[in-house]
């Protein structure tokens, strides 16, 4: 019997994260990248001190409740930790941590390409291409929306918010911000800020979500709040599906109220609403902002820190709960 701690891994990793992963612990992988339930993961979790899981695990209280109690850390493998209870993991007396900052870059080129997706209709374009549909050239054709010069808004000035905004500047773009708090004057960087967001909206021709799923943030963009963006704004999320109202940015992009929009999550990934599909202006992608091989690397050895940490008797440095 192994002397080393045991580990549950919920999902495929990478080979060098599992590397370290084979030599360090009593490591349960899960080569084939099954999508356990939650009765399979419980069971699975039998004789394990710790779960690597990703967001696509939820541990409601429920779950949580039927952990084992060998169970004492729950070392995510993400930024976000919405799908954990937070407070059911305390009152059980389970460590949970996450992966911040070293997904910042991976976010925000998402960001980007959202941005300039959305803004000159690359999925129409490359569809186009592809169905051996596109017949000639005219001054009329394919004609999008340029962003340079353009002003910038984003709901969220964290560590993906500003690396978002350095990004946007590179266009020439007028940065603005809502934020719980004021940034430093360093930290800022000349943008603009609104305490308010309803204050903000109104300058935003692009609109960038980047902040957590809060009790706060669900549902945040609505029908109010996208009626007081510019006509013709257009809207990209790399943050969580919950933070959008499906239906009222449905019914803007529809109405041409808005161009356009740049989605890379969603309420109920993968089933998605199915209307997206439908609208010629959204630039769809299945989640994948830290999907870079140097990002997923990164994220999987924060991981294992903060496993190490605790193992060996200290404080995780990414310790949420």
């Amino acid at each position: 019997m192994s002397d080393k701690p045991a580990i549950l891994v919920t999902r495929k990793l990478p080979d060098a994260v599992e590397a370290r992963l084979s030599r360090d612990f009593d490591v349960r992988l899960n080569p084939d990248d099954l999508l356990f339930s939650m009765d399979d993961l419980i069971n699975r979790a039998q004789g394990a001190q710790g779960i690597l899981p990703c967001h696509t695990e939820h541990f409601s209280a429920d779950v949580i409740e039927r952990l084992p109690q060998e169970v004492k850390i729950i070392a995510n493998f993400s930024v976000g930790v919405d799908h954990v209870d937070l407070a059911a993991a305390k009152t059980k007396g389970i460590v949970v941590t996450n992966t911040p900052d070293v997904l910042s870059d991976a976010t925000a080129e998402i960001a980007i390409l959202l941005m300039l997706g959305a803004a000159r209709r690359a999925s129409e374009g490359e569809a186009l291409v592809r169905t051996r549909t596109w017949k000639d050239w005219s001054p009329s054709f394919m004609v999008g929306v340029q962003v340079t010069g353009k002003r910038f808004g984003i709901v969220g000035m964290g560590r993906v918010g500003q690396v978002v905004a350095d990004r946007a500047r590179c266009f020439g773009m007028e940065i603005h911000y809502h934020n719980r708090s004021r940034l430093s004057p360093e930290l800022e960087k000349g943008a603009i800020y609104h305490k308010n967001l309803e204050d903000m909206l109104p300058h935003s021709q692009i609109l960038s979500l980047n902040c957590p799923n809060t009790p706060d943030t669900v549902g945040l963009l609505n029908a109010n709040r996208i009626a007081r963006l510019p006509d013709g704004a257009i809207v990209i999320n790399t943050a969580r599906g919950v933070i959008v109202d499906d239906a009222a940015l449905i019914n803007a992009l529809q109405s041409g109220k808005l161009a356009a929009a740049g989605l890379d999550v969603f309420n109920n990934e993968p089933d998605i609403d199915p209307g997206y599909r439908n609208l010629k202006n959204t630039f769809l992608l299945p989640h994948i902002g830290s999907a870079t091989i140097e990002t997923r690397d990164a994220m999987g050895f924060r991981a294992l820190d903060n496993l190490d940490a605790f193992f060996k008797g200290g404080e995780p440095g990414d310790r949420v709960a």
